[in-house]
């Protein structure tokens, strides 16, 4: 035998035969690690698919078996994260032996089976409501108003959900405290002989785990969408794996420059310009001279009219039968879709209130993965309905029964330019009666009170509205929220008896404000935060699910009409103010609805995704898998590269502001 390989045959022979004997057991405890925190991350899949087993009865054994194959990946990048520490640890016990290292070594298994059980009864709570895998939306919402965070919950949930967590917790513990933690187990560490030697080795195998945290030595990195196997996007959640998701979102928090990078900067700078507004404002004046066939034409009767602005808690296009929807839910609603403007293809800008908000108030779009109200630096940058109307001599007030301190929304309230916020504070504590703060028709009796003290009087005592100050009156409800508790019965489904409760409290306020003489110089914008909650199974991925109503009343308001322009919610604030004669130059990403030159699109966001619906081309485009799961019209595909433009777009003025 050649001298070289009889020299490297007993070089790694002896090599080999150290490591089976001087750290046989460190390791076997390694991998032990690994392979059984490697199972922990795998055995949530089929607990989550059987926890939500109506969202799976269509689904074959095979496609159980495939979520869990296809989920493996980010299970061993997970895997991989946790044991890190456990390596380092394995170490340093080449080192010494104290009880010290024990108990830091079983404590921070502990930790890890707080973590499991925790994230993993958390993200089986909200993806009944949500329909997407945990991220920081939670934590931001817990963090900046626990009350409300919780308001959600049913009030079984607050019983069983803490003991499932406790159970699960300790059965991961019990389970690594048998194969890892035991006194039988750690006595058989002893110091070895050549320590160098035995801690080199555990520092290579623990600087192995970069390639499984990585995702390989390929040139992308580990990500959700690396999971992402079928069609079905329920299949694709299930096999992601919620710790992960949850630390991903963590990661992006910050770097908006760095995502959703599809082109070079000058093609998408190139596309967005198809899709700003550069449209001028024209002169009242002229406009109330347009041939009444023109879009452009004004909907209003005169030039500084009372603003009311009601956010209506999750609706959609689905409870109103003047838009194709259910008969018997929003009466109301449409009852005045017959006496007003209604705009038909108007949809919701994002799947969360807080980003809702931004969208309408400052015509700004909302993000897949963020809420641009956690940065109050950028959000006092933003462009703002209130503050445009202030200009020219508007008083303005925002009315909430909840807390108004919920995600941020005060601060961004006052930055946008909101002299007066009534929230949940300003009400009796009698009237605090819902999970979410004041039931919607103590809302709105709040606001009527406040109108009719606000009406100067003449002699005679009759109401006179001549001369006023115009108001800006923004009116967010709450109750047609989970629970679904409200103080009406008219529906035997909860959910639908909630809207129509919220339905029969917006009714009843517009009638109350009729009978006032404020009602002459009125406009009612009535529209959804965010997208609908009915039906109650239908996919993120749906375009169906962003479809809501976009309604303007009032005795200012010209006559009834049916409007089918393309639009979304960050169009309002240019649309609104291009009706009063006002610049809205400044909404960067808004657009006026009712002018023929204007770009006509809806964008609208869900986690991780996107989509742009247009006449021609209805699209929907999942960034995590990075595939397009919704393509249809008579022009397929067309508005992807300007979907991805615009998002682009978006997160580069993000990063500048």
């Amino acid at each position: 035998m050649h001298p070289f390989f009889y020299t490297f045959a007993t070089t790694f022979g002896g090599f080999t035969l150290f490591i089976l004997t001087k750290m046989k057991q460190r390791l076997y405890l390694f991998f032990k690690t690994y392979l059984l925190l490697l199972l922990l991350m795998v055995v949530q899949k089929p607990l989550f698919m059987a926890y939500h087993h109506d969202l799976y009865t269509d689904v074959s054994w095979m496609d159980w078996l495939r979520v869990i194959w296809h989920g493996l990946v980010i299970d061993r990048s997970l895997a991989a994260y946790f044991t890190v520490i456990p390596g380092f640890l394995l170490v340093l016990s080449a080192w010494s032996s104290a009880k010290w290292l024990h108990r830091v070594w079983r404590g921070y298994h502990v930790l890890i089976s707080m973590l499991i059980g925790l994230i993993l009864i958390v993200d089986m709570a909200l993806y009944s409501y949500w329909g997407f895998r945990l991220d920081t939306t939670p934590l931001f919402y817990f963090f900046s108003s626990p009350k409300d965070a919780l308001a959600s919950v049913e009030n079984w949930m607050v019983i069983v959900f803490p003991l499932l967590f406790v159970a699960v917790a300790l059965s991961c513990y019990l389970l690594q405290y048998y194969f890892l933690c035991s006194e039988r187990q750690l006595a058989k560490l002893r110091l070895p002989y050549q320590r160098l030697r035995v801690s080199g080795v555990l520092l290579l195998l623990t600087g192995l785990l970069f390639i499984p945290i990585r995702g390989g030595v390929t040139v992308s990195t580990m990500n959700t969408g690396k999971a992402y196997f079928s069609a079905n996007n329920r299949l694709n959640h299930a096999a992601v794996n919620p710790a992960f998701s949850l630390m991903e979102s963590l990661a992006k928090q910050n770097n908006f420059a760095e995502q959703y990078r599809f082109m070079k900067d000058e093609e998408a700078n190139n596309l967005f310009l198809q899709l700003a507004d550069t449209t001028q404002v024209e002169p009242l004046a002229l406009v109330d001279t347009i041939a009444a066939s023109d879009s452009l034409r004004r909907l209003f009767r005169m030039e500084r009219p009372d603003i009311y602005i009601v956010i209506m808690e999750s609706f959609s296009s689905h409870l109103m039968k003047s838009l194709g929807g259910e008969a018997d839910v929003a009466v109301c609603l449409d009852r005045l879709a017959d006496e007003g403007v209604l705009f038909t293809h108007f949809f919701a800008n994002s799947f969360r209130t807080d980003r809702g908000l931004v969208s309408i108030l400052s015509g700004y779009p909302a993000q897949p993965t963020t809420s641009l109200m956690k940065y109050p630096r950028k959000t006092q940058s933003l462009p703002s309905i209130a503050r445009s109307l202030q200009e020219v001599g508007y008083a303005t007030q925002y009315y909430y029964g909840g807390d108004a301190d919920f995600t941020n929304m005060r601060s961004y309230l006052v930055s946008g330019g909101y002299e007066t916020i009534i929230s949940d504070q300003d009400f009796p504590i009698g009237d605090r009666l819902s999970k979410w703060g004041v039931h919607d028709h103590l809302l709105f009796r709040r606001v009527i009170n406040d109108l009719q003290q606000a009406i100067p009087s003449d002699q005679s005592g009759r109401g006179k509205a001549a001369e006023q100050q115009p108001k800006l009156t923004v009116i967010q409800t709450s109750s047609s929220h989970e629970p679904f508790e409200v103080p009406y019965e008219r529906l035997n489904n909860p959910r639908l008896n909630a809207f129509a409760y919220s339905d029969s409290c917006i009714g009843h306020f517009i009638d109350e404000l009729r009978k006032l003489p404020l009602w002459k110089k009125s406009v009612v914008l009535l529209f959804t935060d965010q997208l609908g909650c009915y039906p109650e199974l239908i996919d993120n991925f749906s375009v169906n699910r962003y479809q809501i109503p976009l309604l303007m009343v009032g005795g200012a308001v010209k006559e009834p009409r049916r409007i089918a322009v393309y639009g979304s919610q960050q169009d309002i604030a240019a649309t609104l103010l291009a009706q009063l004669g006002l610049d809205h130059s400044a909404f960067r990403f808004s657009k006026d609805l009712l002018h023929p030159a204007a770009p006509h699109f809806a964008f609208f966001t869900m986690p991780d995704g996107f989509g742009m619906v247009t006449p021609d081309n209805a699209l929907i485009f999942d960034c995590q898998s990075d595939r397009v799961v919704v393509d249809e019209g008579s022009l397929p595909g067309r508005n992807l590269s300007l979907g991805k433009a615009y998002l682009q777009i978006l997160y580069d003025d993000i990063a500048q502001r």
